[in-house]
C-alpha cells in the first residue's frame, strides 16, 4: 500500500508535535515538586521559619546571585568539582581499560575496587585531611578518589564485556592484538566508560559539597549551606541547596549530550 504525500505530511507533523511535547515532560515533575512544597509551606504543618515557600526561596536565590557572593561560592565549587573529575578521568579511564583488557588482572584487584567503592567516601575524609591537610587540595583529592573508583570500574567492565562477535570479526580479518584493542575494545567500552564518567562527576560534586561543609574553607556552596543552617538563615540555605541541585542536573545533562554525540553507534 502506497502512502500518499498528504498522509506522510500528517505523520511527520504528528511525530514532530509529539517530540516537541516530550521536551516539556520533565517540567511536570518540577511543577509537582514546587506544588507540594508550596502546599506544605502554607499548610501550617511545618513552622514557616523552617520551611519558606518556593517563591521566597527563589527570591533569596536571585538576591544571592545579584549580590555576587553566591556566584563566588558557585564558581569555587564548580572549579573543585571539575578539578577532581579531570584528575579522576585522566587516571581512571586508562587504568580501567588496561585492567579490563586482562580479565585475570582485573579479578586480582576486583576486591580492592569493590571494597573502596562500597566504603562511604565521607568516612575517608579524616584520613585525607591527615595526609593532605585542611586545604583546597584535600577537598579535590577526596572527591577525585571517589570518582576514580567509579570510572575505573565502568571502564574495565566495558572492555571485559565487549561484544565477542566484533572481536572475532576483527581476528578473521587479520587484525593483531593491538589493532583489536585500539579499534574494537576501546570503542566497545566507550558507552560503559561514559556511564562511569557521568557517575564520576556526580559523585565528585557530592563529595566536594560534603568536604566544603566539614573541612575548613572560605568559599563554596557546601560552606554556604552549613553556615546558613547554623545561623538559621533558612532562605539562603534552601536557595543554596536549590542551586546545588541545578548544578548537578546541568552536569548530568551536559554529559548526556556529549555522550549522544560522541557514541551515537551505541546499541547498534
Amino acid at each position: 500500500m502506497t502512502t500518499t504525500p498528504r498522509l506522510a505530511i500528517r505523520r511527520s507533523r504528528s511525530r514532530s508535535g509529539a517530540a516537541t511535547g516530550d521536551r516539556w515532560l520533565p517540567l511536570i515533575g518540577l511543577l509537582v515538586l514546587f506544588g507540594l512544597w508550596w502546599l506544605i509551606a502554607i499548610s501550617g504543618w511545618v513552622n514557616p521559619v523552617l520551611l519558606p515557600t518556593p517563591l521566597t526561596t527563589l527570591g533569596a536565590l536571585v538576591k544571592g546571585i545579584l549580590s555576587g557572593t553566591m556566584v563566588t561560592d558557585f564558581g569555587t565549587t564548580v572549579l573543585r568539582t571539575f578539578a577532581a573529575f579531570a584528575l579522576a578521568a585522566l587516571v581512571g579511564v586508562p587504568l580501567g581499560v588496561a585492567l579490563g583488557s586482562s580479565e585475570k588482572l582485573y579479578r586480582s584487584v576486583e576486591f580492592l575496587i569493590d571494597f573502596f567503592r562500597s566504603t562511604p567516601a565521607s568516612a575517608l575524609i579524616p584520613m585525607f585531611v591527615l595526609f593532605f591537610g585542611v586545604n583546597n587540595l584535600s577537598k579535590v583529592v577526596i572527591a577525585a578518589f571517589s570518582a576514580l573508583l567509579l570510572i575505573v570500574f565502568n571502564s574495565a567492565y566495558g572492555v571485559i564485556h565487549a561484544k565477542q562477535s566484533r572481536i572475532l570479526a576483527a581476528q578473521a580479518m587479520g587484525a593483531n592484538r593491538w589493532q583489536i584493542f585500539k579499534d574494537v575494545l576501546l570503542f566497545e567500552s566507550l558507552p560503559q566508560t561514559f556511564i562511569g564518567l557521568r557517575s564520576g562527576i556526580s559523585i565528585a560534586l557530592v563529595i566536594v559539597i560534603v568536604a566544603e561543609m566539614f573541612i575548613g574553607t572560605e568559599q563554596g556552596l557546601g560552606k554556604r549551606i552549613i553556615d546558613a543552617q547554623q545561623i538559621l538563615n533558612v532562605q539562603d540555605m534552601y536557595a543554596s541547596i536549590l542551586l546545588t541541585g541545578l548544578l548537578g542536573y546541568s552536569l548530568n545533562m551536559l554529559f548526556l549530550t556529549v555522550e549522544k554525540r560522541l557514541i551515537h553507534w551505541s546499541g547498534k
